[in-house]
Order: C-alpha cells, then sequence, then structure tokens
C-alpha cells in the first residue's frame, strides 16, 4: 500500500486521493507564459479535484540562453524570468480552503544541452545586489550548458550530479495582487525548495475562487541555498495531481511525504523565514496531531529539521519539519 493512501490529501480531499480525468498543457495550449501570479488571467484549464494535468513547462529563461557564449545581461529582459503555466481553475475552490497538488513524475525534454545555469550580475548569495549594496565589481557572466537526462546531469567529464527534479516555483493566486513568480511569499511562488519535488504532496492556501495554481521553474538539481541563484534550470513535462481540501485554511505552504511533514516561511531576513516555518509547524502539530504548543517548540527543539531553499530571492525560503514518527 502507497503511503499516499493515509496521506493528508486522501484523508481530507474531496477525491480522497484518486485520480481523476487527464488533461494537459502544451507550449501551443498554454500560448503565453505567465511571469505573474495574479487573478487577472483567464485560466487556460479548468479542472475537478482529483485531475491529473501535464504541463510543458520552459526553463527559467525560456529557452533564451542557447549557447555558453551567450551574455544573459543582453538576452534576458529582467523581470521577465520564471515562466510559468497556467492558471489552472479548480471547480469549487473557493477562499479558506487548501489546494493539495501530488507531483507524479518531472520528466526532461527538449534537444540537448538542454540544461542550463548561469552567473549574472549583481545576482547571487555571495555578490553585492540592489539589497545588499556593495562597492565591489560584479562578477564576470558565465553560462553552463549541460547534458540531463533521467540518469543525470553531466557537470563534466568527471562529475554526473544525479538527477533531483524539483518544482522550483509553485502557487495560487493572491486574491487581488499581482506579484512577480521571481517572488516567494504565503501562496507559494518562486521557493526553489528541493523537497518540493516528485513524490511530496504541496499543501497551498486558496486565496481566490478557483485557486489558480500556477506551477514552472524547474530544476534538475539544486543545493540547499541556490548560491549563485541559478540551479540547473531544464524545460520538462510536469505531471502533478490536484486535490481540494474544504475549510482548511491555511497561513503558508505545507508539504507532506512519506516520512515528514514541513511548514515552509518565506522572509527576509532568514531567521524570519526560519521563525514563520517553525511557528507553523508548531500549531500544526497542535491542531491536528494533538501536541501542546510548549511540548511541540520544545520538542522541535531536539528533533525538527530546516532546508534552506534559497537565499538569493526578493524573500528567503525554509521549510521546518518533523519526521512523521515523532508525530505519536
Amino acid at each position: 500500500m502507497s503511503w499516499l493512501e493515509n496521506s493528508i490529501m486522501a484523508r481530507k480531499g474531496l477525491a480522497k486521493g484518486q485520480a481523476g480525468s487527464s488533461h494537459s498543457i502544451t507550449e501551443a495550449d498554454q500560448g503565453k507564459y505567465h511571469y505573474v501570479y495574479g487573478p487577472y488571467v483567464e485560466p487556460v484549464l479548468k479542472v475537478d479535484p482529483g485531475a491529473v494535468v501535464s504541463a510543458e513547462t520552459h526553463d527559467a529563461f525560456e529557452g533564451q540562453i542557447q549557447h555558453e557564449t551567450d551574455k544573459p545581461s543582453e538576452i534576458l529582459n529582467f523581470p521577465f524570468l520564471n515562466p510559468q503555466n497556467g492558471p489552472v481553475f479548480v471547480n469549487g475552490a473557493e477562499k479558506g480552503d487548501t489546494l493539495a497538488v501530488y507531483i507524479k513524475s518531472i520528466v526532461p525534454r527538449g534537444p540537448q544541452p538542454r540544461g542550463t545555469t548561469v552567473i549574472m550580475p549583481d545576482f547571487g548569495g555571495l555578490v553585492p545586489t540592489g539589497d545588499t549594496a556593495m562597492l565591489n565589481a560584479p562578477l564576470p557572466e558565465r553560462v553552463k550548458k549541460l547534458h540531463i537526462d533521467e540518469n543525470g546531469t553531466k557537470w563534466n567529464d568527471k562529475i554526473t550530479l544525479p538527477y533531483e527534479p524539483f518544482i522550483g516555483t509553485i502557487g495560487t493566486s493572491p486574491e487581488i495582487e499581482a506579484i512577480s513568480a521571481l517572488q516567494p511569499d504565503y501562496y507559494g511562488g518562486n521557493m526553489d525548495l528541493p523537497d518540493v519535488g516528485v513524490g511530496a504532496v504541496i499543501y497551498l492556501p486558496v486565496n481566490t475562487k478557483g485557486a489558480l495554481l500556477y506551477l514552472g521553474d524547474c530544476h534538475a538539481a539544486q543545493g540547499d541555498g541556490e548560491l549563485c541563484g541559478v540551479a540547473i534550470e531544464h524545460p520538462t513535462v510536469t505531471t502533478v495531481q490536484i486535490d481540494l481540501i474544504k475549510g482548511w485554511s491555511l497561513k503558508w505552504p505545507r508539504l507532506e511525504t512519506e516520512n515528514f511533514i514541513m511548514s515552509i516561511g518565506s522572509s527576509r531576513p532568514m531567521e524570519d523565514a526560519a521563525r514563520i516555518a517553525y511557528r507553523d509547524l508548531i500549531r500544526w502539530m497542535a491542531t491536528d496531531y494533538g501536541f501542546d504548543e510548549i511540548e511541540a517548540y520544545m520538542l522541535l527543539t531536539q528533533c525538527g529539521r530546516v532546508r534552506l531553499g534559497n537565499m538569493v530571492d526578493p524573500k528567503y525560503t525554509l521549510g521546518a519539519s518533523i519526521k512523521k514518527s515523532f508525530l505519536v
């Protein structure tokens, strides 16, 4: 029996975690990709809870960087980065509900070398930026194109990185704001959290009618922090199964795997992101697992885990987790 059959999605979702009708969003179906999360565009698709949706995602640069001799500063038009598929309208979703998204598969697509990572001026975790202003000169631009398949990412003749794909940017629409797909926040967005990978369920707050799910920016691999600001970006066919949990109102995204639950916070400074995540996890443990809040606080001090998603975006993202074996 799969762990998914006992997941929160299966227990609370309208579709009970069962797969329903299948849908696809090809590049042609998508037409214009979106660079903003908001309620002001028409959905590309309307589905019922249980729907399985496969989307042809672009890389973070919408395929514009094709050669190692390219200069990102001359090609890219900031802030038009992180193209998003969707939005997908989920029938029955209303403000105060939660969208459950089970990530079934992420498969690389497109001609080789299909992977891209770059150094861009004034962007990254160890360089001066607009928010961290310094007199240092920018690092020189650099582009690395990479062969990616499901066996791994060939970094060079000696190093092959395992293929560990995840969705870098996924979320629901804010209620009235239109927010850049480069920013993570309470609705999800550009969290760049490697745990949002195949086999996980991410739970996202519904802020507007239909939820309006966006996703894109898939990564073939990424270390904690996404240090230079760019992971191994690649185009994919990403397949998710969508369910709807009525009346479960979340303040921040949550995630579930076979072995742990995680609360996700995004903010600056980084310690505030950690505080958001841990506070939400404590309250989750108290509400759904019978813990006293102070007891949960003390327990997490001993066995809690923090995963650093990104330390480069307008807000930083951290996930605070606890093993399910401790939720007795």
